[in-house]
C-alpha cells in the first residue's frame, strides 16, 4: 500500500478484500479494525489487528485455529497459505515426509483439537517437522496458547507484506 492515508480511504469492502485474510478465513477482524479508521501509522493498525485477535474469546480463537490448513499435505488452502508453505519447500516434500505429516496432522488434530499451526517463515519442512514432534507432547492449554502465538505470527507478516506491496 502506498500510505496510511490510502488505507483511511479505502471503503469497507475494499478494505475487507485487502486485509480479510490476515487472520486465515477471519475476515470478521478485518470488519472489526475496519471501524477503527483513521490509522495515523501502519504500525498503530498492525497493533490494532493485533489488539482485536487478543481481545476475542477462546471460541473466536478457536475458530481462527480451525480455519488453518494441515501442514506438509496437498489440499486446498489459500493463496497466502499455499505461498507459505511453498517458500518452506513444504511442497517439496518426499513420500516419506508426506506420511509423517499425515500422521503427525492426524495425531495433533486428535490430541488439541484444531491443527498444528507454527510461522513456517525462515523454516523449511525439516525443521517444521522437527518443531511439530517436539510440540505434540505439550499439553492442551500451553499448545493452545503456542498456537495463537503463532497465528499472530503469521498475522504480523502478512500485514508486512501489505504495507511492502
Amino acid at each position: 500500500m502506498d500510505s496510511i492515508n490510502n488505507i483511511n480511504k479505502l471503503t469497507k469492502n475494499d478494505f475487507i478484500s485487502i486485509f480479510g485474510n490476515i487472520f486465515e478465513k477471519s475476515n470478521w477482524i478485518a470488519e472489526k479494525v475496519y471501524l477503527s479508521i483513521p490509522f495515523n501509522s501502519f504500525t498503530e493498525l498492525k497493533d490494532k489487528f493485533i489488539e482485536t485477535f487478543e481481545s476475542e474469546t477462546n471460541e473466536s480463537h478457536l475458530k481462527i485455529l480451525l480455519s488453518h490448513p494441515d501442514l506438509g499435505v496437498k489440499q486446498k488452502m489459500t493463496v497466502d497459505s499455499k505461498k507459505e508453505q511453498t517458500h518452506s519447500e513444504l511442497d517439496k516434500c518426499s513420500k516419506e515426509q508426506i506420511e509423517k505429516f499425515k500422521l503427525l496432522n492426524k495425531d495433533y488434530k486428535q490430541s488439541f483439537g484444531f491443527p498444528f499451526i507454527v510461522c513456517v517463515s525462515g523454516m523449511d519442512r525439516f525443521k517444521i517437522l522437527n518443531l511439530f514432534e517436539k510440540r505434540i507432547n505439550n499439553n492442551k492449554n500451553s499448545e493452545f496458547e503456542e498456537a495463537k502465538i503463532q497465528v499472530k505470527k503469521i498475522a504480523l507478516l502478512r500485514l508486512e507484506k501489505i504495507n511492502k506491496e
